[in-house]
């Protein structure tokens, strides 16, 4: 049985501090570098943040994606989980910059808009190797190839798999990025990066549309270009990218684990796998830490799962990809640290009551319509 979203509150309760954390890394070299620098010569806390933020999507996405097994519910609530703040955002982004508040990266201008769009609305530009409006939209284009092959594996009746598939990617990731320490997809390759982009928007739209074996077909050829796209585009390295990956699928074998579908040995397996292959994946004596941390933390709030967290934390929790969104171009509209989070976390409020939770209400409000509709033919 699938958890419910009241057993699910602990997730919250690490969203938000994991939000603050790549919040406070970017903010402490933007405002105090000479100290931050301290900090992040011991452990890298932006790489805490998403490695954890990484765990919880491997541990929620197959929840969300069991819970009633429908792959067009889950891609519907996707979208109105993350495309409205995202295009609210980038929106506020391009216009802060016409009025010259927040820089953009250079290579917005040198590459065809209608691209530059395409891969910021699918989330995977940094798998394509296309400029992103919002610099922390990177690690969206994972969480995209990630769900990409959890809609494979469950349209192929192999989501059980998750421990094995963590295991092999973190394996392959050492091999693989000795040999493609940089993305294959460089330069400006225009032509691929459109091709690519298509490819998987045309997976996804079949696999919403279709039904039966097409659907399947669909579903599994999405599942294998999110794969493709992690081992030949991560512009951090295939080492690193097929990591992150495997992070998540780690994260999914906790959750098969605690639902008593495999032993907590196997799972223990998988995540000793991805950590022993993960520490090695980047030359830098802050990243270590930061990964066995993410997972020491992760184990650590599902151990107490069962207690109950403060309010506030769960809260937090429940903002934090305004908080992740946003912050980037705050750093450049207010003038300190202090001043930095007062803006921040009232922001991230007015946007997650206004943007976000109406759209997921509305999303929910369609789908359950389109099940009714679904009932009644």
């Amino acid at each position: 049985m699938s958890p419910t979203p009241a057993r699910l509150a602990w997730l919250d309760a690490l969203r938000g501090p994991a939000a603050l954390a790549v919040s406070m890394h970017h903010a402490g070299w933007t405002f105090v570098p000479a100290f931050w620098a301290a900090v992040d010569s011991r452990v890298d806390l932006g790489t805490w943040g998403v490695f954890v933020f990484f765990l919880v999507s491997g541990y929620i996405i197959p929840a969300s994606l069991e819970r009633r097994g429908d792959l067009r519910a889950f891609w519907g609530g996707r979208a109105f989980r993350l495309l409205p703040l995202l295009l609210a955002a980038c929106g506020l982004v391009l216009l802060l910059a016409q009025l010259g508040a927040v820089p953009l990266e250079p290579k917005l201008s040198e590459r065809p808009l209608p691209l530059v769009v395409l891969g910021n609305l699918t989330m995977l530009q940094e798998l394509l190797n296309l400029p992103a409006i919002i610099s922390v939209t990177w690690t969206l284009s994972y969480e995209m190839a990630f769900y990409l092959m959890s809609v494979a594996l469950l349209a192929a009746r192999q989501a059980g798999r998750s421990a094995g598939i963590a295991v092999v990617l973190a394996l392959l990731a050492v091999p693989l990025g000795l040999l493609m320490p940089r993305t294959a997809i460089n330069g400006r390759a225009d032509l691929a990066a459109a091709l690519l982009g298509l490819a998987v928007v045309a997976a996804i739209a079949v696999t919403v549309l279709a039904s039966g074996r097409t659907r399947t077909v669909a579903a599994v050829a999405g599942g294998l270009l999110g794969l493709a796209l992690v081992a030949l585009g991560s512009r951090g390295g295939t080492w690193q990218g097929m990591i992150a990956l495997a992070t998540m699928f780690a994260g999914t074998a906790m959750y098969r684990a605690e639902q008593g579908t495999i032993s907590w040995r196997t799972a223990a397996v998988a995540v000793a796998a991805v950590v022993g292959c993960g520490i090695p994946a980047k030359e830098d004596p802050a990243w270590a830490p930061a990964l066995v941390l993410a997972f020491a933390m992760f184990g650590l709030t599902l151990a107490l799962r069962g207690r109950a967290f403060p309010g506030w934390l769960q809260r937090l929790g429940v903002i934090s990809f305004s908080v992740y969104l946003l912050h980037p171009m705050l750093l450049y509209v207010v003038p300190d640290l202090a001043l930095f989070f007062l803006v921040l976390i009232p922001l991230s409020l007015l946007t997650h009551h206004l943007i976000e939770a109406p759209a997921q209400r509305l999303g929910r409000r369609l789908l359950h319509r389109a099940d009714l509709g679904k009932q009644g033919a």
